[in-house]
């Protein structure tokens, strides 16, 4: 819906906060594959941390890929989120994959630049350490 607001064109969204965050841990080979559902805000951005550091420090994955095709918005604590878990993957030489970007959420990764530091396709290839 489009409104005015001092003449300025304003869109008007609607966001359903009612939809629960959920993060499902499976693995494809060797590789860890987390599937977010929801949205990814300053409210599920710490749990999502968390769930990515254990990752990364209990598990010997070669490669984590997230699924984010059910993720319909993302804020800029879920950039940050996923920035930490990529220094922290590279570290530890864990290739860090991004699969599923759409919308929305695909255009904040691309405007910000961000979108480049992420592994998006070949991600059962292993640790790339850029």
């Amino acid at each position: 819906m489009l409104g005015k607001q001092r003449g300025v064109p304003v869109a008007h969204v609607f966001v359903d906060r009612t939809v629960p965050f959920d993060i499902h841990v499976g693995s494809r080979g060797a590789s860890t594959v987390v599937h977010l559902k929801g949205r990814v805000d300053i409210d599920s951005s710490p749990d999502l941390r968390d769930r990515l550091l254990v990752l990364l420090q209990a598990t010997s994955p070669t490669a984590i890929t997230l699924e984010l095709e059910e993720v319909p918005y993302m804020d800029t604590s879920g950039i940050a989120t996923l920035i930490e878990a990529l220094k922290v993957a590279r570290h530890r030489e864990v290739a860090l994959c991004l699969q599923g970007l759409v919308g929305s959420v695909r255009r904040l990764f691309e405007v910000t630049g961000v979108l480049a530091l992420f592994e998006t396709k070949n991600c059962q290839a292993g640790p790339q350490v850029h």
